[in-house]
């Protein structure tokens, strides 16, 4: 598979995603140990129904979708984005995930981060970009506030995974708390 390097980072890019690889997004959306921090678990997915959200995506104008490819060996890790919510207000929502499980913990994820937020305040005009995360997902909790997420609300046991309910941690960063720079393929 050939990927493209939309948004180059020091160990990572970030590439637009392509219906080849299918079977890496249905495997990882199989495993457990992915979709239960994606909430995910409860569903069956199948090759036909990954290619249909590959299509969706590939359509969606609005939705910035690509994968997480490995620099040194372009090999694809994971998947991030940014949904728009509010064109006018420049609001979006940012969602990621590593699949590959021997590539979790090692700063990918962080670093594909820093790249969206990059490219989503200073190419895309966003104002705010938001997520949402599990209480239980401490290590994403600790990634989003390294890269400067702050946390703005929390519903209480909103979500029900394996026999538990779960809080859901509402974070944000501004604009303005966003100040360095990350994509190093810009030409100005």
């Amino acid at each position: 598979m050939q990927y493209f390097k939309k948004l180059l980072g020091e160990h990572i890019y970030l590439s637009p995603i392509s219906e080849e690889d299918v079977e890496n997004y249905t495997k990882w959306m199989n495993d457990f140990g992915t979709t239960d921090y994606l909430g995910q678990s409860n569903r069956i997915y199948t090759i036909e129904s990954e290619k249909r959200f590959l299509e969706k995506c590939l359509e969606d104008k609005n939705d910035i979708t690509l994968g997480i490819v490995k620099l040194e060996n372009d090999k694809l890790i994971g998947n991030c984005g940014l949904k728009e919510e509010n064109g006018i207000s420049r609001t979006a929502t940012l969602g990621i995930f590593i699949g590959e499980k021997e590539e979790r913990n090692k700063g990918y994820g962080a670093e594909a981060i820093r790249l969206l937020l990059d490219f989503g305040f200073n190419y895309l005009n966003l104002h705010e970009i938001k997520l949402d995360v599990y209480e239980f997902n401490k290590r994403a909790i600790k990634c989003y506030e390294k890269v400067g997420f702050k946390e703005y609300g929390r519903r209480r046991e909103c979500v029900y995974i394996n026999c538990k309910y779960y809080d859901v941690i509402s974070m944000d960063i501004l604009k303005e708390e966003f100040k360095e720079s990350y994509i190093k393929n810009k030409n100005i």
